[in-house]
């Protein structure tokens, strides 16, 4: 019997050889409406390619874009994923310890390792499953108050605020709490509002939230249970969805399904519509499937398991189902394969004008290809309501040039309450903030917030 050290080191080797010989190919094809998409390959193991670290040296910063400048918030946190800002200002930060998932085969020591290795940052506590308050009430980029609003929780990453209640997405449902911005405790004990698919096999556990622009409504993603249905489709019950919930009775149901691992929704600035990013599946080369930002249809099937990107047929998917393949809506805007995005926010301050009216995506970054990927946030223009043009990468630097060594993994974006944008970094255990250059705020601070 293979040994596990055999077999980590085997697939390593067998990526590593790989990398020497990756095809050129035009990442730049896949972005936009139209992506470039080759032919699937067969693979005795995939490319894995993990980043080690360090993490962030003292004085060590990312990299942004002309005429930007880049600043730690907070630091030392444990495991930043998703980030919310209240109406009053206040910043709350959620860190979260991953569920633990069994071993059942081969494959899963290694992607288990993968993941683990890539989830561990430098400069942080252990992992912990919190929502931490920061408050800068005057915007110099100096909290004057960062304090645990929340702790026992379990793996929450989503979080949303509507009429006097705090809602958290928790692996395994939303729960409820009385809250008023300002206060920096929770006032009073959860209540469960509905619960969310989760179990033993918990695969993508991170569960977003967003509300209704009208406030009746909450909108969760689940992500997919697998790559491809390798667990059964009985794992998949309820999963690879957006869920919609009724907010004063916890009702839901399916409001989209077909996305293997949709996160962030974000309802586009003025409108009732509203965007996901979605990861898509792995294991049919490095550049498949491309990952996307997309509109939601009520009732709309995106594909997954049994296609991609459209009406793609997936042929390592048993049993086919061609109706379900007929029927799968293509996504918006792919943003490039395995870049693997988590957050998602439209820009609607006035501190920079330029990103005004489109997203900031924060890309985790890939561990399927032969030379990493994503690693960023950029920034998706819109025209008319709609993505519009090739992305720019707005925060970079989180590998360096020889793509060798890892300093921190992108996950939520939001934008505060003077317009600066804040992406919150996992691996660096860091909230990073963004400004122009030189810019230091007035008194009266500016009301913009991530939708």
């Amino acid at each position: 019997m293979i040994g596990i050290r055999s077999l980590l080191l085997a697939g390593l080797a067998v990526s590593a050889l790989a990398a020497c010989s990756d095809p050129k190919f035009d990442d730049s094809s896949q972005f936009g409406s139209n992506p470039v998409l080759p032919d699937p390959k067969q693979f005795l193991v995939p490319p894995i390619n993990v980043i080690p670290g360090p993490g962030w040296e003292k004085g060590h910063t990312p990299d942004v874009a002309a005429g930007l400048e880049v600043k730690p918030l907070a630091t030392g946190l444990s495991h930043p994923r998703f980030l919310y800002v209240l109406p009053n200002g206040d910043i709350l930060v959620v860190q979260a310890k991953p569920p633990s998932e069994p071993v059942k085969k081969p494959k899963d020591i290694v992607f288990n390792w993968v993941w683990g290795s890539a989830a561990t940052g430098k400069g942080g506590a252990q992992p912990a499953s919190k929502i931490t308050l920061v408050r800068d009430a005057n915007g110099d980029g100096k909290p004057e108050l960062e304090t645990t609003l929340l702790d026992n929780l379990n793996a929450p990453f989503g979080v949303t605020w509507v009429d006097g209640t705090l809602y958290v997405a928790n692996t395994d449902g939303v729960v409820a709490y009385p809250y008023a911005p300002g206060q920096v405790k929770v006032g009073g004990p959860g209540r469960v509002l509905t619960p969310l698919p989760a179990g033993i096999i918990n695969h993508h556990w991170t569960k977003s939230l967003v509300a209704s622009p009208d406030g009746s409504k909450l909108y969760a993603t689940v992500g997919s249970n697998s790559n491809i249905v390798e667990n059964g489709f009985d794992a998949e019950l309820g999963r690879a969805a957006v869920w919609e919930i009724d907010r004063k009775t916890g009702a839901a149901r399916e409001f989209a399904t077909g996305m293997r691992n949709p996160n962030s929704p974000a309802f586009y600035p003025g409108t009732n519509t509203f965007y996901v990013v979605v990861n898509e599946r792995d294991e049919i080369g490095s550049h498949l499937v491309p990952d996307y930002l997309t509109s939601v249809r009520d009732g709309g099937f995106y594909g997954w398991p049994y296609s991609y990107y459209g009406q793609h047929l997936d042929p390592r998917v048993r049993p086919q189902n061609p109706a379900k393949v007929a029927a799968a809506i293509k996504p918006d805007y792919a943003l490039g394969s395995h870049v693997a995005p988590l957050g998602l926010a439209f820009y609607t301050g006035d501190l920079m004008p330029q990103f005004k009216g489109g997203a900031f995506i924060g890309e985790h970054g890939s561990w399927d290809r032969y030379t990493p990927y994503g690693y960023k946030v950029v920034y998706v223009p819109f025209a008319g309501g709609r993505p519009s043009g090739k992305p720019v990468d707005i925060v970079s630097g989180f590998v360096d040039a020889k793509a060798d060594k890892g300093f921190g993994r992108p996950v939520g974006v939001a934008v505060d309450r003077f317009g600066a944008l804040l992406v919150a970094d996992d691996f660096g255990n860091v909230v990073w903030r963004v400004t122009p250059s030189g810019w230091r705020p007035s008194v009266q601070p500016q009301t913009a917030h991530a939708t």
